[in-house]
């Protein structure tokens, strides 16, 4: 029987809040296949690297992110076989989330709003798919876990929070009812006991992210399909 080759690569979904948008950094392809169009940062694995050794790599060489802090996890495995016209390609994707990334160096790679990305058509390989997949699993992980703190400076206000989770789910939260359910929930921020005004108008009291991993009670983002019920984060 005939062994089929077949390669491993690594693709990073990157994202960050720019502008008070979602944005992903995209790179743009200069060969074929796929020349000109959008694609996610990504490369094929050496044959001596772990895949946590290949993604932080590529975030690197690719993404131009080394030595910046970021919340990085394994995403998905993406394996159907026509999804790469060269070659069988198995890719594993990773999710990358930190506050306010720095610019590339590099002019082919850019931070694009996410969804300008969603609704273009010419993305390479299956690479719309899979930048779908991360943020729909970034915007269902900060219902349950703290990882919004993960777009926030070391040190932030609860309206600072409220807008990353405004940004990332794309709607408006009400900020009475979104303070009392951060501030109630279990070790997630933790007062540093210091204010700012950066925020204008009064001094805002300045947090932390506390030790939780995950949020209780959770966090439910309103969707038409909870119409009929007291939403969580608008419920007086």
């Amino acid at each position: 029987m005939t062994v089929p080759r077949l390669a491993v690569t690594v693709d990073l979904v990157v994202l960050t809040v720019r502008g008070h948008r979602l944005c992903a950094l995209m790179w743009r392809r200069d060969r074929d296949p796929y020349n000109g169009c959008w694609s996610l940062p990504g490369g094929f694995i050496q044959l001596d690297e772990d895949l946590p050794v290949a993604a932080a790599r590529l975030m690197a060489e690719r993404a131009g992110l080394a030595d910046v802090r970021i919340h990085l996890e394994q995403l998905a495995t993406y394996g159907y076989p026509d999804r790469d016209p060269r070659q069988r390609v198995v890719s594993v994707a990773y999710l990358g989330l930190a506050p306010d990334l720095p610019a590339s160096s590099r002019a082919q790679v850019l931070w694009t709003p996410v969804d300008d990305l969603i609704n273009r058509d010419h993305a390479a390989f299956d690479h719309r798919r899979i930048l779908c997949d991360g943020v729909e699993r970034a915007r269902a992980k900060l219902e349950y876990t703290s990882l919004a703190a993960a777009f926030c400076p070391p040190e932030f206000t609860v309206a600072e929070l409220r807008r990353v989770y405004e940004i990332v789910w794309g709607c408006p939260l009400d900020p009475r009812n979104f303070h009392r359910k951060v501030t109630g929930a279990d070790r997630f921020l933790i007062p540093t006991g210091r204010t700012t005004t950066r925020d204008g108008g009064r001094p805002a009291q300045l947090y932390r992210r506390g030790d939780a991993e995950q949020l209780r009670p959770p966090m439910l983002r309103p969707r038409p399909d909870r119409a009929a019920a007291p939403q969580p984060l608008t419920h007086t």
